[in-house]
């Protein structure tokens, strides 16, 4: 398989400083422009991923009543066991 045949897109952008020196610590381990940009992007792309998937879990949490009374008898249980704003 020849190089041509494995990029599907090609991308121009205008990098500001900030987005420069991003570009710089990325490529920090030897890569050239284009496999840090990639390689950035896949990792945005990871991340947001699993941010969705927490987002998604907190929701599922926050409408589960059985979990939501039990995490507040765990509440009102810690609060008992904290000693006295005095002691």
């Amino acid at each position: 398989m020849c190089y041509s045949e494995r990029v599907a897109r090609s991308l121009h952008v205008r990098l500001d400083d900030a987005s420069a020196a991003a570009l710089n610590v990325v490529r920090s381990d030897g890569l050239t422009d284009s496999e840090a940009v990639r390689t950035a992007l896949r990792e945005a792309a990871a991340r947001r991923r699993l941010r969705s998937v927490i987002r998604e879990e907190v929701g599922r949490l926050a409408a589960d009543d059985l979990d939501r009374e039990e995490m507040r008898v765990i509440r009102e249980q810690m609060s008992e066991l904290a000693p006295s704003p005095g002691d």
